[in-house]
């Protein structure tokens, strides 16, 4: 009798196998796009700094501190912290009262409002500087006024701010509309209804429960309000020492083959970028409403 010749059993593979194939194009997609990302983020954003501070620093530390303590430098610096130190603040006013105004109210004219605060969103900085010259420029529609009365806008330091003060004050207000909405009017009304007055149940209700919303608006603000160039450039004149701001002076400094004095001041800017990314970073990780806010601006 011949032997029967025994066939191994088909191969089944095990439970996790299939689930493992079928994970795998899953993976290696994911490990592409993280490493497309920081791809991206090395090349454009880690080198160009790298750069800043490697050419600031290609002569030594010297000529670094030599850049920086320069009496132009010093006062670009001056004007460009005073415009931030009036900017913002009174961005902070008109944010607060208009995310007040829209999240808490309804009123006619609220849609025209909220397509006003994100006008400079949507106009370009250097037409912004063009109509402010427009207005208050020599030829403009104040220009005569002004001069009669030996005022100066344009190609001055009130100038300076009234663009910086455009383009930045969507800033305040994009980031609380959306934080107070989610709020709702409970918390106010309550007050109200226990004798509070208006300005008490803003001041104990309303604002302790926006502080942190309210700082990250003001970090984004203070941020474009330093490093604004567009609308600046075009009110300033360029006037070394008088109204010349960081960025306005970097540029003067690079087109005069002055490249160390140039990224020693891009090199201060770039600190200032890093320490609000830093601070902007930390009150996501500890408020993540903030980051759900941002994302409606």
């Amino acid at each position: 009798m011949a032997e029967s010749i025994v066939q191994p059993p088909p191969y089944e593979p095990a439970l996790g196998d299939s689930g493992i194939a079928r994970r795998l194009p899953g993976q290696l997609g994911r490990l592409a796009l993280v490493g497309i990302a920081i791809g991206w983020l090395v090349v454009f954003l880690l080198l160009p700094l790298i750069v800043v501070f490697a050419q600031a620093l290609s002569r030594g530390v010297g000529p670094y501190l030599e850049a920086i303590s320069d009496p132009d430098a010093l006062a670009a610096m001056r004007l460009t912290l005073l415009t931030a130190a009036i900017s913002v603040p009174l961005n902070v006013v008109f944010g607060v009262a208009a995310a007040w105004a829209i999240a808490k109210f309804e009123f006619r004219g609220k849609g025209f409002l909220i397509t006003l605060i994100d006008l400079p969103f949507a106009v370009s900085p250097v037409i912004s500087g063009l109509v402010f010259v427009l207005i208050f420029g020599a030829q403009g529609w104040f220009g005569p006024w002004l001069a009669e009365h030996d005022l100066r806008v344009i190609f001055a330091v009130p100038g300076i701010i009234l663009a910086t003060v455009f383009v930045t004050f969507p800033f305040v207000a994009r980031e609380l509309i959306p934080l107070m909405q989610s709020q709702g009017r409970d918390a106010e009304e309550t007050a109200l209804s226990l004798g509070a007055g208006g300005w008490q149940a803003f001041r104990l209700v309303t604002l302790p429960n926006i502080r942190w919303g309210l700082l990250y608006g003001v970090l984004l603000c203070n941020a474009r309000a330093m490093g604004e160039f567009g609308a600046v450039s075009v009110v300033s004149g360029h006037i070394r020492g008088l109204t010349n701001t960081m960025p306005l002076h970097i540029e003067i400094l690079y087109n005069e083959y002055d490249h160390v004095g140039a990224f020693a001041t891009a090199s201060l800017l770039a600190l200032l970028a890093l320490v609000t990314l830093a601070a902007k970073s930390l009150l996501e990780s500890r408020h993540p409403e903030l980051r759900a806010g941002g994302a409606l601006r």
